[in-house]
């Protein structure tokens, strides 16, 4: 177990949508517990109450020692993305559907609260990919799942050209190129059939969508690999997506060059076998061949204990109820 540095201040990272509220009173009255200033950003004010702090957008991140994520998903990414530069643990409370990322349910939140503060729990740390394109500046320029050059329009389709460590590797023609990170190889990359990668794998994947002409496979490279996305003459005009944001468009001739950034995010994690089990269920439910007594192993014990339980409880009422006849 990690305890980490003393936390003196923890910041709220809000789904833009979702009621969230009650998550925001758990972490409140844990704050009183345990003495801890709780901030956000200015743009939340109006949908927290007046014990929560607000600091500037630019000052946020570096006011913080961590930061909960009350959301789904994309929520977390986009607190994994404030903390780049200065990595701090991020954790995370589902507000969303699927949650490969987030751990704790919002009915879990103040025992995990009381968790984090006793330091009991261990951190995951995870790789992003940095983009820079040459003349075009992307709006986002830090993706923990994945950068996609997809084409703006229905029709033509995006052709790039693959650069790897200054040598020009190929070339897709097709409906998007994705290149993900081990955390985003179950997103887009895998519903492109691309391969999940292990999170503990210092790797990327190139993997073309619909692919037309030129490389029809994924691509595997490793963490120390420079690769570059170059549109050619020929390509549609191409729109570039960071974790699923829109970022900046691209023409011919433009050029995007992608790294794998290491230890770039913290991830609390209070049972990794747990989140993991629960990350197989979901992926199961995205047609990861499983056969029934597999996913029958991925249930918590006490939950098919619960199940077995019940089910020996309604045979014996029929039991009883065939004996009184």
């Amino acid at each position: 177990m990690s305890s980490g540095p003393q936390v003196r201040a923890v910041g709220l990272v809000l789904h833009p949508a979702k009621p969230v509220g009650g998550s925001v009173e758990a972490v409140l009255a844990a704050s009183h517990r345990h003495p801890v200033r709780v901030l956000a950003r200015e743009g939340d004010r109006q949908r927290l109450p007046a014990e929560v702090e607000t600091v500037p957008d630019a000052r946020f991140a570096a006011s913080v020692d961590g930061l909960i994520a009350l959301g789904g998903d994309g929520t977390m990414l986009g607190a994994m993305r404030l903390t780049v530069e200065r990595p701090v643990p991020v954790l995370g409370v589902n507000h969303g559907n699927l949650g490969f990322l987030v751990e704790v349910i919002p009915g879990e939140l103040p025992s995990a609260l009381a968790r984090l503060a006793a330091g009991d729990f261990t951190i995951e740390r995870h790789a992003c990919l940095e983009a820079g394109a040459g003349r075009v500046e992307l709006a986002t320029r830090f993706g923990f799942n994945d950068v996609v050059l997809a084409r703006e329009g229905r029709s033509g389709g995006v052709s790039v050209d693959l650069w790897v460590n200054d040598v020009r590797y190929g070339y897709y023609r097709a409906d998007a190129v994705v290149v993900a990170t081990p955390t985003g190889s179950t997103a887009y990359n895998y519903a492109a059939g691309g391969p999940i990668l292990s999170p503990s794998s210092d790797a990327l994947v190139v993997t073309p969508v619909a692919p037309m002409a030129g490389i029809s496979r994924t691509v595997v490279l490793g963490a120390e690999d420079r690769i570059a996305l170059t549109v050619a003459t020929d390509s549609a005009p191409v729109a570039v997506d960071v974790d699923g944001t829109a970022s900046g468009t691209l023409e011919p001739g433009d050029r995007v060059a992608i790294a794998l950034r290491r230890r770039a995010a913290e991830v609390v994690r209070f049972s990794a076998s747990e989140h993991s089990s629960r990350s197989r269920i979901k992926l199961s439910l995205l047609d990861l061949p499983l056969r029934p007594d597999q996913l029958l192993e991925l249930i918590p014990p006490e939950l098919r204990q619960k199940a077995a339980d019940q089910a020996l409880g309604r045979a014996e009422g029929t039991a009883a109820g065939d004996a009184g006849r």
